[in-house]
């Protein structure tokens, strides 16, 4: 295999897989289509080619035509042990795992091996979780990939740390593959429409078997319109309803359930700050790649709030947080994260010019009953001191951290 030259070191996915380089636990990288996981294997290839020139490496991608022979874990096996150095350590990458049938017993075989450290990557969050997690319990490590952050846009783009550069972020997302184009709508969205369709088709509708494929992008562009909206699938379901289009609610579930597992969006949760736990109904829904939403939907000046809030979310989630929709009494807190048992708290607005804005926004903050870090994101800055210690804070600067 060739590695490619333009690679682009995303330090903030390759220092935590770097560690476990040639340690005797499987390496999974699991993200949406296009975001990039595959540069991550050929990253660490090029890293391994350097500390050990001669290492062998077996490497099986299976969107390559060449490796559609392997379609089962006994293929796959048989392939890699037929490979493999017969007493020095094997480095083995395989790419899209999803798409070879019951991978997860062949992984499981291959991981008795202790000359063998393996990676693979896959785009359906439910089938590598539920099944390696009850397969290998113990032997494996995940690590979710996302599209580019706002840094990484800017260094992949070589664009300065701009109002305009953070602006093109909004509306074209950050795919890899975007750095190869010129920045203009005709040419990115066309890109980015193909991309929603082979997540759709591929990742979708062909694994899942789904019969109504008119109801499934309806569902899709309703989100698209309400990123950021409180739904119930019954909700979802009464809403359609009222459009003439009847599906129950249960059907809403599972199409949903589809699009958090092919990665296209995220959902997100309720969570009671006082009573200290999750809400069995509501949840909010955010997309994955901003550029893809923009690219079906539009990318329409009413949605900026939208937008913006999903966008703390994605960042949030880049920065390793986990991130519910926090509740205290009947007032929402846009974002409570939590990460190695530290707390914060995050309000979104597009500007904090109108009082009522200002009293909604620091209001609820001022409400939860401790001492974590609470802040305010704007997307038009605001200079002065804090409210009773919270902090507001441009989106640019928050993306920059």
């Amino acid at each position: 295999m060739k590695i490619p030259d333009d690679l682009e070191i995303r330090s903030i996915y390759f220092d935590r897989i770097k560690p476990f380089i040639g340690k005797p636990i499987i390496k999974v990288l699991t993200g949406q289509r296009r975001v990039g996981k595959s540069y991550l294997l050929y990253q660490l290839i090029s890293t391994i080619q350097q500390f050990d020139p001669q290492a062998t490496i077996i490497y099986i991608n299976k969107e390559d035509l060449y490796f559609s022979f392997i379609k089962t874990a006994e293929d796959l096996n048989e392939y890699i042990l037929s490979h493999i150095h017969p007493k020095e350590k094997t480095y083995i990458f395989i790419d899209e795992i999803q798409d070879i049938k019951n991978f997860q017993d062949a992984l499981r075989s291959l991981s008795l091996h202790q000359t063998l450290d393996i990676y693979c990557t896959g785009s359906n969050a439910n089938l590598l979780s539920s099944d390696i997690a009850g397969k290998l319990s113990g032997r494996y490590i995940e690590f979710t990939i996302y599209s580019l952050s706002f840094k990484e846009f800017l260094q992949f783009h070589q664009l300065e740390n701009k109002e305009d550069s953070l602006e093109r972020y909004l509306k074209y997302g950050g795919l890899p593959y975007l750095k190869n184009l010129p920045l203009k709508d005709e040419v990115v969205f066309e890109y980015l429409k193909n991309i929603y369709a082979t997540i759709v088709y591929r990742d979708i509708i062909n694994r899942y078997a789904v019969r109504n494929t008119i109801f499934l992008e309806q569902l899709i562009l309703f989100l698209a319109a309400h990123i950021g909206s409180l739904f119930s699938a019954k909700k979802i379901s009464d809403f359609l309803k009222s459009q003439k289009t009847n599906i129950p609610p249960n059907q809403v579930q599972i199409y949903i359930k589809h699009l958090v597992d092919a990665f296209l969006l995220h959902q997100v949760p309720r969570f009671d700050l006082i009573g200290k736990r999750l809400f069995e109904i509501g949840d909010k829904f955010y997309f994955e790649n901003l550029g893809i939403r923009n690219g079906i939907w539009g990318y329409r000046l009413e949605d900026k709030g939208k937008i913006i809030e999903n966008v703390v979310y994605n960042h949030l989630l880049i920065s390793g947080y986990q991130v519910k929709v926090g509740i205290i009494d009947t007032q929402e807190i846009d974002f409570y994260c939590e990460k190695n048992g530290e707390k914060k708290y995050i309000q979104v607005a597009l500007s904090l010019y109108e009082e009522k804005t200002m009293e909604r926004e620091f209001g609820n903050l001022k409400k939860i009953p401790d001492h974590y870090p609470k802040e305010v994101i704007t997307l038009v800055p605001f200079i002065g001191n804090t409210v009773d210690g919270i902090k507001a804070t441009d989106l640019r600067s928050f993306l920059s951290e």
